[in-house]
């Protein structure tokens, strides 16, 4: 356990500088306007203030006002209203240069919370509507960390018994599939899910073990759609509370590719690929350790939290997560693929 708590949080490269990435990007979000409609309202993610990320000439292209607004976890975002819009495509267009840098939490501390630590940190020890605190959480938590005081060590154990016991849908597309909610039940029952599944198990099992996390919403800058007319989709990953107040991401989802206990085919070999920020080369013990405390520079972040409440407020209730938009027409929602799509695109600047 010594030699664990020793290294937990460092680096795969130590000794090496952090990398650093730099990214134009294009988001755009095509709502499709139906006949009758008498309001639009929408609410587009836009890159956050993000210690590891700066954003520079961001410009936005819309045939209606926009305005940047707020939600309840203080993500910043654009707000899109039209009162009776014509029937037809509403296109609006978000465009920005972004500098990432790689995240490296470097070694564990080997303590435990002080009551500093913790103070105002409630919320991030709740339960979800899909990250579910119950008594059968309760008690696998206890198994899987055994007691243990030390949360960056009790963190680790439980980002071991996920990898160990859940399966990334992309390995096995005809067999497994993900929740459309981002779901700890789902995942827990089912063995499998997808970024949102994983992180959302790993987060239950972590705050009812004490240890304060959120989760972050984003897209990873994929080597094989830089340059290319293809939406990059979204990702997410976890930041947990250490002993000194200081937050650290996990990627347990992407970690899980990297095990290479799967092998590829014509069914899985593009999901595979496109899972993860440079490709899937087989298996990758080095990374299985690196995205516990550590994270690529191949990425944005969009938002963080769960159960939302946007500004202005929404009609439909809380929103389940905002990796891309929401949209309501006429108070009701307006859901992705059919009533809008998002694409996001972007090319690597020296």
């Amino acid at each position: 356990m010594n030699v664990i708590l020793c290294t937990i949080l460092t680096a795969a490269l130590a000794g090496d500088e952090a990398k650093v990435g730099r990214f134009q990007v294009r988001n755009e979000v095509k709502i499709k306007v139906p006949e009758g409609a008498k309001k639009v309202r929408a609410w587009i993610v836009l890159p956050q203030a993000d210690p590891m990320q700066s954003v520079e000439d961001l410009k936005i292209e819309s045939p209606v006002p926009t305005r940047r607004v707020h939600d309840s976890e203080g993500n910043e975002l654009l707000y899109v209203e039209a009162a009776d819009p014509k029937a037809g495509e509403l296109p609006v267009v978000i465009t920005f240069t972004l500098k990432r840098s790689e995240v490296r939490s470097g070694p564990a501390t080997g303590k435990t919370y002080s009551p500093e630590d913790l103070e105002g940190k409630e919320k991030y020890l709740q339960a979800n509507a899909n990250v579910v605190i119950d008594d059968r959480i309760r008690k696998l938590s206890g198994e899987i960390t055994g007691g243990e005081k030390k949360p960056e060590v009790a963190a680790r154990k439980i980002y071991d018994w996920v990898l160990q016991n859940v399966e990334y849908w992309v390995k096995d597309p005809k067999n497994k599939k993900a929740s459309p909610v981002g779901s700890t039940t789902y995942c827990l029952e089912h063995k499998t899910g997808n970024c949102t599944d994983f992180h959302s198990l790993w987060m239950s099992l972590a705050r009812a073990a004490g240890i304060p996390s959120r989760i972050v919403y984003g897209s990873l800058f994929k080597t094989e759609l830089d340059g290319q007319p293809t939406d990059a989709s979204y990702h997410c990953w976890v930041e947990f509370l250490r002993p000194g107040g200081q937050w650290a991401p996990l990627d347990v989802s992407v970690a899980d590719i990297y095990q290479g206990d799967f092998s590829t085919s014509k069914d899985n070999e593009v999901l595979v690929r496109r899972t993860t920020s440079d490709g899937y080369h087989g298996p990758e013990p080095a990374k299985v350790e690196y995205y516990f405390g550590n994270l690529d520079e191949r990425r944005v972040t969009w938002s963080s939290g769960r159960d939302l409440t946007l500004e202005p407020k929404q009609e439909a209730g809380p929103v389940n997560a905002l990796p891309k938009a929401y949209v309501e027409v006429d108070g009701r929602v307006h859901p992705e693929k059919t009533g809008w799509e998002r694409t996001m695109t972007y090319k690597s600047r020296t």
